[in-house]
């Protein structure tokens, strides 16, 4: 019995144990440059599968949200769609670094590759930083990782009309989901910023990682804006979210 009571005496001596918040930011802010057409419609997606799994949602664009007090109110940062310059000041991307170094979580979508592209840390983080693509077209997407939770369900290969990014400084810890066949594609001869035949021949188009003690989870898919209300992105999303959150273990 006194074993008992030293434990509880303790845990009161403790104080009550901090339970992770349940609340995701959605971050859509785009820099100068192109700006995608599909933020609605992958904002609305994710957050009709954060309130799903029982989380509030904040979206905005404003990268004041970025300081070390605000982003503490949340779980999981969701870059859907962003592209170029995410932040303005380095106070902002500390903040950003100190989250994922306090075990936060980050689901990038899409663009979200193309976010910081002159600060190698969020690309470290995300898992790869995109370079170019070459003319949207049908894909023939691959499962790279068939015994993951984040992809249970999905078609051992399905048929898909996006842009193939490529990507450079990509992590080597990341696992990669999913992946095109780089010789199925066409117009490669156009691209210029890189040389397509130093490229994986399988590209990976979706991964994830665990990464200085936060998850990340990168979906490259999803140009079109139709593309967030398709069953086969929508399942992806969703169980790369469990995943990031901690609800599942891939």
């Amino acid at each position: 019995m006194r074993w008992l009571l030293v434990f509880f005496v303790l845990l009161w001596c403790a104080g009550p144990v901090e339970a992770k918040p349940r609340r995701v930011l959605i971050y859509t802010h785009n820099g100068t440059g192109y700006v995608h057409e599909n933020i609605h419609a992958s904002v609305d997606a994710m957050t009709a599968i954060a309130k799903q799994h029982g989380f509030q949602v904040d979206v905005s664009d404003d990268p004041a949200v970025f300081t070390s007090q605000n982003l503490k109110r949340y779980r999981v940062l969701i870059f859907s769609n962003t592209n170029n310059q995410a932040f303005i000041t380095p106070e902002q991307r500390d903040a950003f670094q100190q989250f994922i170094e306090g075990g936060g979580g980050l689901i990038g979508i899409h663009s979200a590759a193309g976010s910081e592209r002159d600060w190698p840390y969020f690309a470290h983080v995300l898992g790869g930083r995109f370079v170019e693509h070459p003319v949207q077209q049908t894909l023939t997407v691959s499962l790279a990782d068939r015994a993951s939770k984040i992809t249970v369900g999905l078609p051992r290969t399905f048929e898909w009309d996006d842009e193939c990014y490529f990507f450079s400084d990509r992590s080597p810890e990341a696992k990669i989901l999913l992946t095109v066949d780089r010789a199925k594609l066409h117009g490669l001869e156009k691209m210029k910023l890189i040389h397509p035949e130093d490229a994986p021949v399988l590209l990976p188009v979706a991964w994830y990682q665990s990464v200085d003690g936060g998850r990340e989870f990168y979906m490259g898919l999803g140009h079109r804006p139709e593309s967030y209300s398709d069953p086969i992105l929508v399942r992806l999303l969703d169980q790369g979210f469990k995943w990031v959150v901690g609800m599942a273990h891939s």
